[in-house]
């Protein structure tokens, strides 16, 4: 079975309501008192304060938490043009955050000019945040042939973009996500780990465990090692207890008998 580097939380793992209710910090340190290694902190759910970014990234280091940036604009457009000021603001909010890693959708990428990748590349060369290329759940960024078109094109111009792994989000297109775990395996540096459930006319997001899908299999084609984060709802009276019990569970994840 895949064993993880690093068992991280997707904040809004926690609910959008609550989290914009209680802030970021709050849950950045409900993920530390359960043992998590780190947190993904998620650009729509920023309260938009003075200073939010500037204390977020003084919480994390003190608690010695991994930080991702998660940034909710894609890169590219439904005309294909490049949306350099959105990459400028989430490479600004990784750095702002200390954070190793930006996750980012890449939008309509089949539309684009190969040559904007040279833009993206020189945008790239100013930061050290490392850029991951999530499927989403949309037709243009989630389907196994759109993302990739994109690799091969980033492998083309020479450029070294990773990818963020969601394992669930591939159901909203009709993907098999252990077909694109296979073909994009080289290409993962991330894994979001949210299975699914189908409710009429709407998947839902549930831990592994519970998931419709093959994800020990998926989580066979994929290289070990990885940096994974819980991305599925997380709630209840005794929430610290709830998360804690999540990580052990991602932790202990073992064959199926």
């Amino acid at each position: 079975m895949n064993t993880f580097n690093q068992v991280i939380i997707s904040l809004s793992s926690f609910g959008t309501s609550e989290v914009r209710r209680h802030g970021q910090r709050w849950f950045v340190e409900l993920c530390h008192a359960a043992g998590a290694d780190g947190v993904e902190i998620r650009g729509e759910l920023l309260q938009g304060r003075s200073g939010e970014l500037a204390e977020l990234a003084a919480c994390i280091s003190a608690a010695g938490l991994v930080c991702v940036y998660s940034s909710p604009e894609v890169l590219w457009s439904a005309t294909g043009e490049l949306n350099l000021p959105a990459l400028e603001r989430g490479l600004a909010g990784a750095a702002a955050l200390d954070a190793a890693t930006l996750k980012m959708s890449m939008g309509d990428f089949g539309q684009a000019d190969p040559g904007s990748l040279s833009t993206l590349r020189a945008g790239l060369a100013e930061h050290k945040a490392a850029l991951l290329i999530e499927n989403d759940q949309t037709a243009s960024a989630g389907t196994l042939d759109n993302l990739q078109g994109f690799f091969h094109a980033t492998d083309a111009y020479g450029l070294d973009v990773g990818m963020t792994f969601d394992m669930g989000n591939w159901h909203w297109q009709g993907e098999c996500p252990l077909l694109a775990a296979q073909a994009l395996s080289a290409r993962v540096r991330y894994v979001h780990c949210k299975g699914v459930q189908r409710q009429p006319m709407r998947w839902l997001a549930v831990p592994l465990i519970e998931s419709a899908a093959p994800w020990r299999a998926i989580l066979r084609a994929l290289p070990r090692g990885l940096m994974c984060a819980i991305e599925y709802p997380l709630a209840g009276d005794d929430l610290l207890g709830t998360t804690r019990a999540a990580i052990a569970e991602l932790r202990n994840l073992k064959e199926k008998p």
